[in-house]
């Protein structure tokens, strides 16, 4: 019987799972640093469905599958007959009869979970309002190529407590890493979420405060977001006050270790939750972050119809 590999979130991953995606990801990002870009997946067809714009997500996976051998085929959630044109059930169905693997962003958990339920391919959750998987391998990826190592390493993520900061929760629970997840009052994440990972992942080490200059204090690793995702456009102007104190500046990096790592999911609001000092600094391992998107990508999708 074959297991069908999706990824709507990191609870399908267990830590053996994770670590192979890594590794993979590790050994094709090297080859392709020497040139080689080997066509494990030639012949292979990914669907991307995507509700929200995109660049990283978007334009990593379509250079992965097709770096790899593959194609790529690019559908509005509308062009898919996910906005009322067919039931989800018969989409997922004659999608996955014509495409090897799926990967869909958009704002309901819940659509992909249904979907990955009715499909015959793998479904890869590009993003929703609850989580973002393939972000959060990126950066488990990335900490582990700047600082050498996951286990024990101290992540700091300061902003909103939003899909990404959910995501950071579980991956760094999963890998023994601490995480202090500093935020407003009122934009915590749910006691309900945190208890969940404990319950899933009981050597879960997550710290929650308010006080970003403690939080900072003994980060390896410093991290941030933008403070109004996708669909909170209208509420910018009272969050952007809510965070006023919670902008990763110098000041704020001063209080960390000399040493500690900056990241940024992208896109970043400039002057917002960041600073363009803090952004262009020797601590910034933004954009390698960001590349790494793609090798990621690479891994995730040999991994999810090759590696048996």
């Amino acid at each position: 019987m074959v297991i069908m590999k999706h990824l709507t979130s990191l609870y399908q991953l267990d830590r053996e799972a994770a670590e192979r995606i890594l590794s993979i990801s590790a050994d094709l990002k090297s080859e392709f640093q020497i040139g080689e870009r080997p066509t494990l997946l030639a012949g292979r067809v990914l669907a991307l469905v995507f509700d929200k714009p995109s660049l990283r997500t978007r334009v990593s996976f379509e250079a992965a599958i097709m770096q790899l051998g593959g194609s790529a085929s690019f559908f509005s959630s509308k062009d898919a007959g996910l906005q009322g044109r067919e039931s989800l059930p018969d989409v997922a169905r004659v999608l996955s009869s014509y495409c090897d693997v799926i990967v869909i962003r958009t704002f309901s958990q819940k659509l992909i979970d249904d979907l990955a339920v009715h499909a015959r391919c793998p479904v890869i959750n590009g993003l929703s309002d609850e989580f973002h998987p393939c972000q959060a391998l990126t950066d488990l990826m990335t900490i582990k190529e700047a600082v050498g190592k996951l286990d024990g390493v101290r992540l700091v993520y300061v902003g909103d407590g939003n899909n990404v900061a959910a995501s950071l929760a579980i991956a760094t629970a999963q890998f023994g890493m601490p995480i202090t997840i500093c935020t407003p009052v009122g934009y915590e994440l749910s006691p309900a979420f945190l208890g969940d990972v404990k319950q899933r992942i009981p050597t879960s080490n997550v710290i929650v405060t308010n006080d970003p200059a403690a939080a900072v204090r003994n980060a390896d690793v410093l991290y941030t977001d933008v403070w109004a995702s996708m669909g909170q456009e209208a509420e910018t102007t009272s969050r952007n006050s809510d965070f006023e104190k919670y902008q990763i500046n110098a000041a704020l990096l001063s209080q960390a270790p000399r040493d500690c790592k900056f990241m940024h999911c992208l896109p970043a609001r400039r002057g917002t939750e960041v600073t363009d000092e803090v952004m262009e600094s020797p601590n910034s391992i933004v954009f390698e972050q960001a590349e790494n998107r793609m090798h990621l990508a690479k891994g995730l999708l040999v991994w999810a119809l090759r590696d048996d």
